[in-house]
């Protein structure tokens, strides 16, 4: 059948005229959505709502390279929603090969002379919002100098990654400002790193065993004139019973302490005993 205003026309399995003017612009592989949106604008015009119309279109259109992506489902299409179910289905192979490709990408950018935060806003500008914000931090932070990583490992993970950038860009500035941090190596940053770490252990145990030493003379000072001032004082009962002290019964005049009360000038001749 055909007709003289609108061309030739056909009749589908669904018993169904639909143009055969319908103008599907080329597959785009890169936004497939967009691409499904101006097929559908076609099928309005044309007035095309049969599920297999719409389908047919849609493979008819497909290069090889992209009819493989979705073999399965031209080869065996559902009973219902053909079109729907092919729409669905290329676009998420699509997009998820689109995605592998960008990731592999972003895995062979580098640093360079760039400051991390522009590095960033690079790596940001290629994943544009189909990489997930998780992944690309993790890409950027493998990409930064060993220095620098080991100070972003440590900050919270709730951290922002424009945060994270600011004290990356601090790191950089401090390390170029001197050459020979700047200088070393992954390798030799982790020595230099684990030396520290020793030196800063043997350092507080230094401390802690001084300040010990320092406490025991302290309570030494303190508890000996108690000692002295109790051990100089005799008892009466000790003196009538032993009128010289211990020092002078002893040694006599040659006693170089004396322990009160004691009569030895009194009992000088008894010195010797």
């Amino acid at each position: 059948m055909e007709s003289s205003s609108e061309g030739k026309v056909s009749i589908d399995a669904d018993n169904e005229v639909y143009k055969m003017s319908v103008r599907i612009p080329p597959f785009w592989p890169e936004e497939p959505e967009i691409w499904f949106a101006q097929v559908e604008g076609q099928f309005a015009i044309n007035r095309i709502t049969s599920d297999q119309t719409k389908f047919n279109h849609v493979i008819n259109q497909l290069d090889n390279k992209y009819s493989k992506e979705v073999k399965d489902i031209i080869i065996h299409p559902p009973e219902e929603n053909k079109y729907e179910t092919l729409k669905a289905t290329l676009i998420k192979r699509l997009t998820e090969s689109n995605e592998k490709k960008l990731k592999q990408l972003l895995m062979h950018e580098e640093l360079g002379d760039r400051k991390p935060s522009r590095f960033l806003r690079h790596l940001q500008s290629l994943a544009g919002s189909d990489v997930p914000n998780d992944f690309l931090k993790t890409i950027w932070i493998s990409r930064l100098p060993y220095g620098t990583q080991t100070v972003l490992a440590g900050q919270p993970g709730t951290a922002k990654l424009e945060d994270l950038a600011d004290l990356a860009d601090r790191v950089y500035d401090l390390a170029t400002s001197a050459p020979g941090v700047a200088s070393v190596s992954q390798e030799s940053a982790g020595a230099v790193l684990s030396d520290l770490t020793r030196e800063v252990a043997e350092l507080r145990r230094q401390l802690q065993k001084l300040g010990s030493e320092r406490s025991g003379r302290s309570r030494s000072r303190t508890a000996r004139p108690r000692r002295q001032s109790t051990s100089r004082q005799r008892s009466q009962s000790q003196y009538r019973k032993y009128p010289l002290c211990w020092y002078h019964g002893k040694f006599g005049d040659r006693a170089s302490k004396c322990i009160r009360p004691c009569d030895f000038k009194a009992e000088n001749s008894m010195g010797g005993r």
